[in-house]
């Protein structure tokens, strides 16, 4: 079933695959002038944090995760990026290092785009200037909302929450009725929660005894949306 109407989904999403979407073709070809392709296995770095930027990265297939390392080495994941979407351009803006790392959650095909190539397009390009500025007020509030739940919601709350924006991020060629294959490691979903795994692994137990996901392996299929929407407790 679509979630739109009863969750709003578009304050968990970054969207900036909007960004290149009709991007006029003269832009669009000045952008991927000198583009290139990689294919990546899952788990393999696309960029670390503190390095100093070279260009962006647009995915085009696969997913990717954006992550932070705290000072024990444990990871915690920001955001999962899907197919369209643009990445490592924050730095870039900044004049910056990555804030960042992100690596493939699963074998992805991600195109390089170099930084002189964006700055020029982005010099050049009314619309992809005007983008880029909506999708920076967009993200901003995003990851506000997400500090906001990770201080404020106990465990079980955000593990709900973050089942229905993955959920929302696996639909391929969805149709109503359809089930769902969140195909993500619990040390992921832990992280993505901000919970330890052990919590997330006992939590996931008590949705999948009460009905509300079935799980094959590390794939989690969500059975009832509406209860984890029920359960996520989102105003």
């Amino acid at each position: 079933m679509s979630i739109h109407g009863i969750f709003p989904i578009d304050k968990w999403d970054f969207k900036s695959e909007s960004i290149l979407k009709d991007l006029p073709s003269e832009d669009f070809a000045l952008l991927t002038a000198h583009k290139t392709e990689q294919l990546y296995s899952k788990g393999e770095i696309v960029f670390r944090e503190a390095a100093y930027p070279a260009g962006i990265f647009y995915i085009v297939e696969g997913k990717v995760k954006k992550y932070k390392v705290d000072n024990e080495g444990r990871e915690h994941i920001i955001y999962v990026a899907n197919p369209g979407e643009l990445i490592g351009y924050h730095a870039i803006l900044a004049e910056d290092r990555y804030p960042d790392s992100a690596s493939a959650l699963e074998k992805s095909r991600i195109a390089f785009i170099p930084k002189e190539d964006f700055l020029n397009t982005l010099q050049q390009s009314a619309v992809l200037s005007k983008r880029l500025l909506k999708t920076l007020s967009h993200e901003f509030a995003v990851l506000t909302n997400g500090i906001s739940v990770i201080a404020q919601k106990p465990a079980r709350e955000r593990l709900a929450l973050q089942l229905i924006v993955l959920r929302e991020k696996y639909k391929v060629n969805f149709q109503p009725g359809m089930p769902v294959e969140i195909n993500i490691s619990r040390d992921d979903l832990a992280s993505i929660a901000g919970t330890a795994r052990e919590n997330a692994v006992r939590i996931l137990t008590e949705f999948k005894e009460a009905g509300i996901v079935e799980t094959k392996g590390r794939k989690i299929i969500v059975l009832d949306v509406n209860q984890l929407i029920h359960i996520a407790n989102y105003k």
